[in-house]
């Protein structure tokens, strides 16, 4: 580790700009799931992982793995986020973790550090759910959690499914449903992400080593009602589908506030009306709702109970509630010994952390389901994300990435013990 120069602030923030420059017009960035502007991100990366030094592979689900060869062959330690975004979101959320990585791998080659075992730094394609409903579309495929017919099912606002999105830009949707990564060729994983709240900036923390991955349960939620003249139907009797529609959104919220729910989430963050005219009564309307819980019993009865809730209200107002699943993830605990890695490396550092729980989905979340996972995070100003206000300052990245070499190293280390060590025996 002596002979690895500290991370480039610099150098980190100007590949981060360069990476977030790759974005639709408008305000933050946009750049959505299985688009050619998502795969332009991902042969960005390629490119400069290939200048250092990194073998150069893309998944069946659009996954773009670089892996850095070592002394031995055998399970590789990992590390990657995800390069798509929301619409109009932030700069930092996915494209920190995926920069860190470049740095790391840009540190050690300049270094001409061989490790162990190899190395994999991964850039995992449609981690937001912004486009699909379904979060970690990618990495869900590599952990062998999608099928076939749910890449059919999971559709934009357009129409366009995420399988037709991913054969338009040249993925086979196929060969991803069936072709999981094996298990045997990964020892551990960590993602370095920003952290998405407040946490580490309000106690003036460095960074956070994650315990626990919130769950998630989404729904679409339509109302029914009858479009009419707004001037010649009469307030009594309306079937006003908006009307009934802002209820339900309340009743989500009164239900996440309810002490019974302590530590429930639950969003309404998109909604649409039909027909859409002033003059109109609308006749339907059509909601999200994103209910996430660290609890995955309480999170699912939670979800239920919303829905419960807000169907008796639709139809006490003259309307039809009709409720979609889109996606239901339960929560992850991360496994106690990669974390031990993260915190002792952090603490050789003299970087200030605290162990603490992701309220947001991530990768790591499904990669877990296949390799030991740890996270970092790196602080947040004032905690926004999803946003174009998303801040984190480069030394806290440099910080970051730091800390996420020397885990890395930790990590091969104790792979290659237990993998090598055992057939060398004595002589």
């Amino acid at each position: 580790m002596s002979t690895v120069r500290p991370a480039d602030p610099d150098r980190l923030w100007s590949t981060l700009q360069t990476m977030a420059a790759l974005s639709e017009p408008g305000p933050g960035v946009t750049r959505l799931a299985y688009t050619p502007l998502e795969r332009e991100a991902h042969a960005r990366f390629a490119e400069w992982m290939a200048a250092a030094g990194c073998e150069i592979a893309v998944d069946p689900a659009g996954n773009t793995i670089a892996t850095r060869p070592g002394r031995a062959a055998g399970p590789a330690t990992g590390t990657g986020s995800h390069l798509d975004s929301v619409y109009n979101g932030g700069r930092f959320d996915g494209i920190a973790g995926t920069m860190a990585a470049v740095e790391v791998a840009r540190l050690l080659h300049e270094a001409g550090v061989e490790t162990a075992l190899p190395l994999r730094f991964v850039a995992f394609a449609g981690e937001e759910g912004a486009r699909f409903g379904q979060a970690c579309c990618g990495s869900k495929l590599a952990a062998g959690l999608s099928s076939r017919d749910e890449l059919d099912a999971r559709r934009d606002r357009d129409g366009v499914s995420l399988a037709e999105a991913m054969a338009g830009v040249g993925l086979d949707p196929d060969a991803a449903a069936r072709t999981a990564w094996a298990a045997a060729e990964w020892s551990a994983f960590v993602e370095l992400h920003v952290e998405q709240g407040s946490v580490l900036e309000r106690a003036k923390l460095d960074v956070g080593v994650v315990d626990l991955i919130s769950g998630s349960t989404r729904i679409e939620l339509t109302v029914t009602g009858q479009a009419s003249h707004t001037g010649g139907t009469p307030m009594p009797g309306r079937s006003d589908a908006l009307a009934a529609a802002a209820e339900a959104v309340l009743l989500a919220e009164q239900v996440a506030l309810d002490p019974r729910h302590r530590g429930t989430r639950a969003t309404v963050g998109r909604l649409s009306v039909l027909p859409g005219s002033i003059t109109t009564i609308p006749g339907q309307a059509t909601f999200s709702l994103d209910v996430r819980d660290v609890d995955a019993d309480r999170q699912r009865h939670s979800a239920a109970e919303i829905v419960t809730r807000m169907r008796a209200a639709c139809l006490r107002r003259g309307t039809r509630l009709d409720a979609r699943l889109l996606a239901d993830t339960s929560a992850v605990v991360l496994p106690d010994w990669v974390r031990a890695e993260v915190t002792a490396a952090a603490t050789d550092r003299g970087l200030r952390y605290r162990v603490l729980t992701s309220g947001a989905s991530h990768d790591a979340q499904m990669v877990n389901r296949l390799v030991p996972t740890a996270m970092i995070f790196v602080p947040s100003r004032h905690g926004l994300s999803h946003v174009p206000e998303e801040w984190t300052e480069p030394a806290q990245l440099a910080a970051g990435a730091d800390l996420l070499l020397a885990a890395l190293l930790r990590l091969d280390a104790r792979a290659a013990a237990a993998v090598l060590e055992p057939t060398g025996g004595a002589s």
